[in-house]
């Protein structure tokens, strides 16, 4: 069978190329070609486009619509080109939904892997999952009541993250005791954070005792030394790492993660961590004014898979270098702090469940295409 991927960034890639591998497991015969990354091509999908062209933050929307319609205009094309038998979508909603909504007309089954978080935001979206998505394949347990209530047809077989986590071959990368910062994967999210987190450095390094202690930050996969040059130049103390974030993570005495997939790998890997997050002023005025954050008690996987706060989060204005720096000392020196953020995290990650995920959501949607229903003739 012929499947065609979708992923617009980095978690989206890495979550692609563990189902690719999946779907090659399980289906020998398999083609698969997708619009993704280096660890999609890696794992056996002929990458038409890599997710760096397309790539746009949503305060750029205005000024690049035309870059994003072109990039629609040429997935299409390369969709009907190809002819395969299922297009499946990870995450990426403002791109892949018309994805969806175009292969849908064409009667072009669609899966959902990693699904939009409707629950979060723009509940509206569920609507039209029920008229475009044949199946959506859900990772987190949180979302089986949700989408059994919004009546959107889902399947959900565990967390992959586990196996890129477990499956990944450690390597201490710098020497010494360090704190890891995971700054975010697009440009603008470093611009805004990568200052911040650099005061906070300087902060920690002035304290006795952490004079040897080191700052490594974990590069993101589609970016380049170029994009933290302005913030770690002339910094003696800081190593910037490509390639190597789960390594950059394991050894670790604690980490500052933007918030996103990072800080539920980290939960995984078993960093003692503080979430970090701040956007645009203009949109986090926005938000203010509408209450968006006072919605929900939290904003990271982690802590909403587990119900509760397992580890802090530092969100817009309560993001401070001094309230980082007190609590990235509090993650190293606590020790009782530290222990039960441990123990909450082996909590999340048995919520998740076991192992193998990729590899049955691969066999899942092989089932489902090998069913032959008409689902869009099954829901008119």
């Amino acid at each position: 069978m012929r499947y065609y991927l979708i992923a617009g960034e980095a978690s989206g890639d890495l979550h692609g190329s563990n189902l690719v591998k999946g779907l090659l497991a399980e289906d020998p015969e398999a083609e698969c070609r997708c619009r993704g990354g280096d660890l999609m091509q890696a794992a056996g999908a002929t990458l038409a486009c890599h997710y760096r062209e397309g790539a746009v933050m949503v305060a750029d929307v205005l000024f690049k619509a035309g870059k994003l319609l072109r990039q629609l205009r040429d997935c299409k094309r390369d969709i009907a080109a190809w002819q395969p038998d299922v297009v499946i979508l990870i995450d990426y909603p403002g791109f892949n939904m018309r994805i969806a909504k175009w292969c849908h007309a064409r009667g072009i089954r669609v899966f959902w892997y990693i699904a939009p978080k409707t629950w979060a935001s723009r509940a509206s979206r569920n609507r039209k999952l029920k008229a475009w998505v044949d199946r959506l394949f859900i990772i987190f347990p949180f979302e089986v009541p949700y989408f059994t209530k919004e009546g959107v047809p889902f399947i959900y077989k565990g967390n992959p993250l586990l196996d890129a986590v477990d499956g990944h071959e450690y390597v201490r990368p710098v020497e010494g005791r360090y704190i890891a910062l995971l700054a975010g994967s697009r440009k603008d999210e470093i611009r805004r954070m990568m200052p911040r987190m650099m005061q906070t450095a300087d902060l920690l390094a002035a304290r006795p005792g952490w004079e040897d202690v080191r700052f490594v930050v974990a590069g993101a996969p589609a970016r380049s030394e170029a994009d933290y040059l302005p913030y770690i130049a002339g910094r003696k103390n800081v190593d910037l790492i490509f390639g190597r974030t789960y390594d950059v993570l394991r050894y670790a005495d604690a980490a500052m993660v933007n918030s996103g997939t990072a800080s539920l790998e980290t939960v995984l890997i078993g960093t003692p961590q503080v979430v970090v997050w701040s956007t645009a002023f203009l949109v986090a005025w926005v938000l203010d004014k509408v209450h968006f954050l006072d919605r929900f008690r939290f904003i990271s996987l982690g802590n909403l898979c587990l119900g509760r706060e397992a580890f802090r989060e530092l969100l817009q204005w309560f993001f401070t270098p001094e309230a980082a720096s007190e609590e990235v000392v509090r993650l190293v020196e606590d020790a009782p702090y530290r222990e039960k953020m441990l123990a909450d995290y082996a909590e999340i990650r048995r919520l998740l469940g076991g192992a193998g995920a990729s590899r049955a959501v691969a066999r899942a949607m092989m089932e489902e295409i090998r069913k032959g229903v008409d689902f869009h003739e099954k829901k008119q």
